[in-house]
């Protein structure tokens, strides 16, 4: 029997991948949790493991492909060794049994008491295998309670689940008249072309989109650090040279702290934008920009305003090196309701940062520097660093801004209250 191998959804917002490379050649043994190809998704380049056994029959796309559409089949598994096959295995329709006997239609029994309709908007997390039964099954993943990690769909959630009613769809709206493209720019003088990646395409047309879509209001304060790089250095030189409780805090650690515990007092600016409601997140989970070779991604810090210093010192360690290499899993970086970009370990003094779509807010930390300030009537030397806050302004008004940028700089300013 024929088994095809999908395309992956690797994120919420992929529709196409790059495959980069097989990892199993035709012809090997595949067997349950095996890596058998790479594929580079707009975050990040992802191993995808195998959820059936058998033998690689055939590769339908060959490494190195771009544009590759989810859910296209990429290859075939074969349960016996050698078995031919000239193309994909026939995809099963998702009606019902041809055996089941015809019913007439009935009224629409309560949901069981596992499942949860996820409300307009809100993302869907399911493994591809359990995509792939539902698709197959006729099955609505918005109407399943997810039992894997952070509520994720897995296999078991679907099987054996009855198809799905159909949702009646609204008529489509008239399409409108293709926007005419710029002429591209003529170069003369010598030069090289650097092929863009997939992520670096996503990259630039997510971002496009939001400076387009999203109105955006930018608040700068400047910040005195002198009483937090002090408590810094005290805790640092209390922490053991190594082991399991080792630790080394740096100053965007207790940022990202400071900023936890913000927006636990101000909820309103942990949010997100849609045409039906303003979401309002339940967790403080803060994604952090990254640089990689390709562009970069937002690790998330989960539970930001109860994590310890330590602990979120240690964690963001882990998910930079590991996002840096390309090992995050997807719910380490989809989701987070606030963003923190920081370029003052490049000696940025300040800058406005463009919003991480669905987030509401993103908060641009630039370098701490001595600067002249006034204290009464005399002029001293403090160490200031001046961030911005950009916001959706659909979500975020100016006074709201203000009052979470007030509460973040009183926090750091005074960074003892952040031990409390």
């Amino acid at each position: 029997m024929a088994i095809n191998i999908l395309m992956p959804a690797l994120s919420p917002t992929m529709t196409e991948g790059k495959l980069a490379k097989w990892v199993k050649k035709e012809g090997e043994e595949i067997k349950s949790g095996d890596v058998i190809a790479e594929i580079e998704t707009d975050k990040a380049t992802m191993e995808v493991e195998a959820v059936d056994e058998g033998f690689l029959a055939k590769i339908l796309v060959p490494e190195g492909t771009e544009g590759v559409a989810v859910n296209s089949v990429i290859g075939v598994i074969t349960a016996e060794k050698g078995e031919t096959v000239e193309g994909p295995a026939p995809m099963p329709a998702p009606a019902a049994k041809a055996d089941a006997p015809k019913e007439e239609p009935k009224a629409a029994s309560p949901a069981p008491a596992t499942t949860a309709p996820t409300a307009p908007g809100e993302r869907i997390f399911a493994s591809p295998l359990a995509k792939r039964i539902a698709k197959q099954s006729g099955i609505d993943l918005s109407t399943i309670k997810g039992s894997g990690p952070n509520g994720r769909i897995v296999k078991a959630d679907v099987e054996g689940k009855p198809a799905t009613a159909p949702k009646a769809e609204a008529a489509p709206a008239p399409a409108a008249a293709p926007a005419a493209k710029a002429p591209a720019p003529v170069i003369t003088a010598p030069h090289k072309k650097i092929p863009n990646s997939t992520m670096r395409k996503v990259i630039a047309k997510r971002l496009a989109e939001s400076k387009q879509n999203v109105p955006h209001f930018y608040l700068t304060v400047d910040i005195e650090l002198d009483k937090l790089l002090t408590l810094r250095g005290e805790l640092n030189g209390k922490s053991p040279k190594d082991g399991p409780g080792a630790f080394k805090l740096s100053v965007n650690d207790l940022v990202i702290k400071a900023c936890g515990v913000a927006l636990a007092r101000h909820p309103a600016v942990n949010a997100s934008w849609t045409d039906e409601a303003i979401i309002q997140y339940d967790e403080v989970d803060i994604s952090v920009a990254v640089a990689i070779p390709d562009g970069l991604i937002t690790p998330i810090v989960k539970g930001a305003d109860k994590l310890g210093l330590a602990g979120i010192s240690n964690a963001m360690k882990d998910l930079a090196s590991r996002a840096k290499a390309g090992k995050l899993k997807p719910e380490e970086f989809q989701g987070g309701g606030f963003s923190i970009s920081n370029l003052g370990m490049y000696g940025i003094k300040d800058f406005c940062a463009i919003i991480n779509p669905p987030q509401a807010a993103i908060l641009a930390v630039g370098a701490g520097e001595k600067r002249a300030v006034v204290k009464g009537d005399e002029i001293k030397i403090a160490t200031v660093m001046s961030v911005t806050l950009s916001t959706d302004h659909r979500v975020v008004d100016g006074a709201l801004g203000a009052e979470f940028l007030q509460t973040l700089k009183a926090l750091i300013e005074e960074p003892l209250s952040l031990m409390l």
